[in-house]
């Protein structure tokens, strides 16, 4: 079971995990290897599956995201074993759910342009025999982040819809301005009330 310390460490290893021990525990009010020793302790669970780095699509020419829906005839498990087989060997698929309702499949795929898909959905139904297949591109990307919500981790979804709204390590998304009588969202209070000036007796 996390607690609140374990929470605090994560949502900032999930920001940025670059960031050194001691300021980490700066930050969530541990000494140095305290903060170490837990941290080891959430790798060592599984619970950090690893630390990557988050590069720009655009810069490596994988601009173009495409949402692909399967839907097929076939269940058995020779063919299922293909399917994975074949859909885990491309680079480019870098999501893959297996559904429920309508559709039975849907990959993310991340590609330089149209052509480049085409050629990938050329490989991908030449490997496998599928039944019926959708794409749909991208327009454009709203939200964007890997950061997982921590309100619930270790306090159920009560405690969770306590927890004050934080920004996101990686999300790339624009804040309206607020009148001050708006209500935060998320923190469950208002403005402050304004407070009765008097002579003290």
């Amino acid at each position: 079971m996390l607690d609140e310390m374990d929470v605090k460490i994560l949502r900032i290893l999930q920001h940025d995990c670059t960031r050194p021990v001691a300021e980490i525990g700066k930050a969530v009010g541990l000494s140095t290897t305290p903060c170490w020793r837990r941290i080891q302790k959430l790798e060592e669970s599984g619970l950090i599956r690893g630390r990557v780095a988050l590069l720009d699509p655009v810069e490596v020419n994988a601009g173009v995201t495409v949402f692909v829906s399967i839907k097929t005839d076939q269940h058995s498990l020779d063919w299922l074993d293909r399917f994975h087989a074949a859909v885990v060997d491309f680079p480019e698929v870098i999501e893959f759910y297996r559904m429920s309702g309508e559709v039975d499949y849907l990959l993310k795929v991340v590609v330089p342009d149209i052509a480049a898909y085409d050629d990938f959905y050329k490989k991908l139904i030449a490997r496998v025999d599928i039944s019926k297949v959708s794409s749909a591109f991208a327009m454009e990307q709203i939200k964007y982040t890997t950061e997982l919500p921590l309100g619930y981790a270790g306090g159920g979804r009560d405690k969770a819809r306590k927890a004050p709204a934080r920004s996101a390590g990686v999300e790339r998304q624009a804040r309206p301005r607020r009148s001050p009588q708006v209500q935060e969202a998320g923190t469950g209070r208002g403005p402050a009330p304004a407070r009765k000036q008097g002579k003290a007796l």
